[in-house]
């Protein structure tokens, strides 16, 4: 089922009203029609499996519809690969932008005949006596033989404790309320966190003539291209491939702990066409750079005085993890690749004092680049760990019947991105089906 071009542009919602309330029964209930729930409803047609779709949104577009107005997807577009329709269009290695990827996963939903019930947010799941479960909904109930959990990795925004104690006068608002600088009042603006949200925020402040400060995080950096391809494209390639030759890099299985499954992606931007995102760099072009945001004490914000180390771990980041994958998987494959760029040699250090005053620097609001917590409290079932992720084998949880899939290092780096979930989600009809 593959299509010849991209939608051009985001298709009307044409949810035009709700039915009331629905009880129901389906042999399979999906929760949640991102990316992950779509993929989901590919397979189980594909292996005739009765089921249906549930979204708290009243529309497609999945946590895209969360990003910033300006936002553009970080992997080429030649990674839009849904199953049943792979990107086709004119511009694989362009980067699209968030209403055009609205638009993409809108029209993937139709294509693929999804059977989505919007406006339908899961409030409970629980075991029945009969082996199945129950679904409480703010529109009916459903009972089920079998559930995937399909909410993704964007479930909970999530605020340092600290924001509590911020001078009352600022205004403070998550990444995933943040749309452009024109919703921000007047004055600097600080932003906490650098990984891509961070980093690009950070950038198209500064494009819109706003002071910027911003407090750097661990995430490490990363070029967009090496050795002639795209960073995502090595990273597809590895988790794809790279067990074939033995690499195994990018699996779950080598993470050096659970915790790591939340580690930061790369820093890296698809705005603009495309390009890296270099901390000193914004330094030099008037962005303020300060350590780790720890605390708020009678007024001032205080930063860590580590940032010439902090600067250097991001920078080192690349060459310790990702590089020498990617070196090692061109060497098995025998992939003929233009030789690597030499390391970058940058000393530029920022001269900011650790501790701050928000009134005497005029910053007036702060946005929390900080990232998502995962969010399954309508799960009535044991089958959380302790950093409230789903025990699972290969997206099959320990409770029968409970299935997750789009979730960060479900099985590998690839889980959580387009290119990665129909993987996941083939495995996981295949057990469904067979069960």
């Amino acid at each position: 089922m593959e299509r010849t071009a991209p939608p051009p542009e985001v298709p009307a919602d044409t949810t035009t009203g709700l039915p009331g309330d629905i009880t129901g029964e389906v042999h399979t209930l999906v929760v949640g029609a991102g990316q992950a729930g779509l993929a989901m409803s590919y397979w189980l047609n594909q292996a005739g499996v009765e089921h249906q779709v549930l979204e708290r949104r009243p529309t497609l577009g999945g946590a895209w519809l969360d990003r910033w107005d300006g936002f553009c997807l970080n992997t080429p577009n030649f990674t839009l690969q849904l199953p049943g329709m792979p990107y086709a269009g004119p511009d694989p290695d362009a980067f699209m932008p968030r209403d055009d990827l609205i638009g993409h996963v809108r029209h993937y939903g139709e294509s693929i005949g999804a059977p989505v019930l919007p406006g339908t947010e899961v409030t409970r799941i629980a075991p029945t006596d009969d082996g199945g479960f129950r679904l409480e909904t703010t529109r009916g109930s459903w009972r089920a033989r079998n559930v995937v959990l399909a909410t993704g990795a964007y479930q909970q925004p999530k605020s340092p404790a600290l924001s509590a104690r911020l001078p009352g006068n600022i205004e403070q608002r998550h990444a995933n309320d943040y749309r452009n600088p024109g919703q921000l009042p007047d004055g600097a603006v600080l932003v906490v966190g650098t990984g891509q949200s961070g980093g690009q925020i950070a950038e198209e402040l500064l494009a819109a003539g706003r002071e910027v400060h911003l407090a750097v995080s661990a995430c490490p950096e990363a070029p967009r291209r090496y050795r002639g391809k795209d960073a995502i494209h090595w990273m597809i390639e590895i988790g794809l491939h790279g067990p074939e030759y033995g690499l195994n890099g990018l699996a779950v299985e080598q993470l050096p702990s659970p915790a790591a499954r939340f580690m930061c992606n790369p820093l890296l931007s698809g705005a603009d066409g495309g390009h890296d995102i270099h901390l000193r760099d914004l330094g030099r072009r008037g962005v303020r750079l300060h350590g780790h945001l720890e605390a708020a004490d009678d007024g001032d914000l205080v930063f860590s005085d580590d940032l010439p180390a902090r600067l250097a771990q991001v920078e080192a980041g690349f060459g310790q993890r990702l590089q020498p994958m990617f070196d090692a998987y061109i060497a098995a494959a025998g992939i003929r690749a233009p030789a690597a760029d030499p390391p970058r040699q940058d000393d530029w250090l920022p001269a900011e004092a650790p501790r701050l005053n928000p009134g005497a620097e005029n910053i007036t609001s702060v946005i929390w680049a900080t990232g998502y917590r995962l969010d399954f409290g309508f799960l009535d079932i044991p089958v959380l760990d302790e950093w409230n992720y789903p025990r699972h084998r290969h997206g099959v949880t320990e409770h029968p019947g409970l299935y997750v899939v789009g979730l960060p290092w479900l099985n590998g780096h690839w889980s959580a991105i387009v290119a990665g979930v129909g993987r996941d989600a083939a495995f996981i009809a295949g057990h469904i089906a067979g069960r």
